[in-house]
């Protein structure tokens, strides 16, 4: 007797096999697949009090989201083309201007929006901008936790501390003036956020290190650089310590290699962007096992190229991330596989780069390896966590209902997800959220958001800039 069985879908499992079952039925138990085939087997050998129809609908693993930041939601592209202020909002937003209530509203907004769009677990970065996190006390951290965990979504949420120099600036959660933050509290906020929330729910607490690059060594007094260097690595020692994820935020040229020599790398190391790696770097990462997240459609990807195809022909774990929503992009995972191939297509010249299978393995079970959870998710297999979600294949630009792996990578987008299980839970069905209040969340984000521009004085970054209309270019200076 299963706990319910969704029945007659298309499944594409992500299975060793790759199996793709046409009228293929789920049975599902104590939050995991019992079984998985064809309909007759399975619904011969199984039964259930609760059964979803699920025919006209393709059923794939939850997608996997490795790398985007909370706080970025209720900022988005605010003073991104107004003279380049994004960077700018974003740390004095995350050191000033963020109140728990902010990090809860958002937290619910970004889980919501991964819901809709099929992204059953995501990495969160607690804050963005270039060092900018917030761990200058716990209850920030806590309340991201709280509204992620009211949502039902998978999270690994990163946290750690600034780059050196400390102390940095930051705003008590009551309002007062700004005070200085050392490392050393960083550091216990971390701690307290790994007792508090890791392995809670559908929750895990990640470490995060600021990268360390050329410029870094070049403009910071030796003094704070060789800071940096230890601090970096003590973080790195306590991800190990708690065995959890180490990921770093904006990897390129040549700061991989400094990362091993400082002991950063292994299998159970992120490393985000890594645009313009050296050849070394590249089999660095692969020697190590060390997992890459790429971040196809952001802003770092047109700086510079992460040699996605390289690394993985090298031997390296490459997950696809949205670096969502920074500041110009949504988590849709279906919009950053279709970048992903398009982007390595056009950079060989070669439209058989990057087969669509593989875009979608680097959002599915390679990002489960990526985060060391491919044991217990990433495909559908027996045994696994049932988190799955349903495609509405009933769409205009889905039809004809042939080739159903090609249909859903080269033209599904989020929008058509239907429906979503967590742990074996419904948390999404036709396209609704089932246990929250979606008004209530989008209300509670727009009320956090006009504060938090009140705060800080943002209204002219909301305007429309000079050149956005009429012209090829924005004028010089604009952006």
């Amino acid at each position: 007797m299963a706990d319910l069985l969704i029945s007659g879908a298309t499944l594409i499992t992500m299975d060793p096999a790759r199996r793709v079952i046409r009228d293929g039925s789920v049975a599902i138990a104590g939050g995991k697949i019992i079984a998985i085939g064809p309909k007759h087997e399975v619904e011969r050998d199984h039964s259930a009090a609760e059964v979803i129809n699920a025919s006209g609908k393709v059923m794939l693993p939850g997608l996997i989201d490795v790398h985007a930041h909370a706080g970025h939601g209720l900022i988005k592209t605010m003073g991104m083309e107004q003279a380049n202020h994004w960077e700018e909002m974003c740390g004095a937003v995350y050191t000033t201007a963020s109140p728990p209530e902010f990090w809860y509203a958002e937290a619910r907004l970004a889980a919501l929006e991964r819901l809709r769009f099929g992204v059953t677990c995501g990495v969160s970065l607690l804050g963005g901008g270039d060092t900018i996190m917030r761990t200058d006390d716990p209850a920030y951290g806590s309340a991201h936790c709280e509204g992620v965990a009211q949502v039902g979504t998978r999270s690994v949420v990163a946290i750690g501390p600034t780059r050196a120099p400390h102390p940095r600036l930051y705003a008590a959660a009551d309002g007062t003036a700004p005070y200085p933050v050392s490392f050393e509290r960083q550091m216990q906020t971390c701690m307290v956020l790994l007792d508090r929330w890791h392995g809670v729910q559908t929750l895990e607490i990640a470490m995060l290190y600021p990268v360390l690059r050329d410029e870094h060594e070049a403009s910071m007094p030796a003094t704070d650089y060789e800071d940096a260097c230890r601090q970096a690595q003590a973080v790195r020692a306590l991800s190990r310590e708690r065995g959890v994820v180490f990921t770093q935020d904006g990897h390129a040229r040549g700061s991989v290699r400094r990362a091993q020599g400082l002991g950063l790398l292994g299998p159970d190391a992120l490393l985000s962007h890594c645009i313009g790696l050296h050849d070394d770097e590249i089999l660095l990462c692969a020697e190590t096992q060390t997992r890459i997240a790429h971040n196809p459609s952001a802003i770092a990807s047109i700086l510079g190229r992460c040699p996605a195809i390289e690394l993985m022909e090298a031997g390296a774990v490459v997950a696809i991330g949205s670096d969502a929503t920074a500041p110009d992009r949504s988590g849709d995972m279906f919009r950053h596989m279709q970048q992903a191939m398009h982007y390595h297509r056009r950079h060989f010249r070669d439209p058989l780069v990057l087969p669509p299978g593989k875009a979608l393995e680097m959002v599915t079970i390679d990002a489960a390896k990526a985060l060391g959870m491919e044991d217990r998710i990433g495909s559908l297999e027996p045994g696994k966590a049932a988190d799955l979600i349903l495609i509405d294949m009933q769409r205009p630009h889905l039809h004809p209902v042939n080739m159903e792996p090609f249909r859903v990578i080269y033209f599904a987008n989020g929008n058509d997800v239907d429906t979503v299980l967590i742990g074996g839970k419904v948390l999404l069905q036709k396209g609704r959220a089932v246990h929250t209040d979606e008004a209530a969340v989008l209300a509670d984000a727009q009320r956090e958001a006009e504060r938090m521009i009140d705060r800080i004085g943002a209204q002219d970054m909301l305007g429309i800039p000079a050149g956005f209309w009429g012209r090829t270019r924005y004028p010089a200076g604009a952006t």
